[in-house]
């Protein structure tokens, strides 16, 4: 796994440990918790365990969905060997043959390019 793919992984394994915080700070249902003091404090618990059970605003469950593809993806677009080019070239979509730029692939830099302000983001993945 080159640098790049590496880099990703740990962005989208922290985007995942986001997904389910997300209701305590972003969610609008927040705002219109009623009860008393242990009923809302019940409520904003099962936000944290079960993200989507109580509110069906859907967006921690779409963050999910997303991260995973954005996995299979850089699970396809991963960097081979190729015995006939002196470089490695993506096994998706061949980038790396002739003179085309090898590995990491436009679709990994365009995919990394979202992240472009976490640290160790680096200006040579920019596409």
């Amino acid at each position: 796994m080159d640098d790049l793919a590496r880099w990703l992984t740990l962005q989208l394994d922290a985007d995942t440990g986001r997904a389910s915080g997300w209701h305590a700070l972003d969610c609008d249902i927040h705002a219109h918790l009623e009860g008393d003091a242990e009923s809302v404090k019940a409520t904003m618990s099962m936000f944290h365990e079960a993200p989507g059970a109580v509110c069906d605003c859907g967006i921690p469950a779409r963050m999910l969905r997303e991260i995973e593809v954005k996995r299979q993806l850089l699970a396809l677009h991963r960097p081979v060997e190729d015995a006939d080019e002196p470089r490695e070239r993506c096994a998706e979509c061949g980038a790396g043959r002739g003179n085309e730029p090898g590995h990491p692939c436009a679709t990994l830099r365009l995919q990394a390019a979202v992240y472009d302000q976490r640290p160790g983001y680096r200006e040579g993945w920019r596409p």
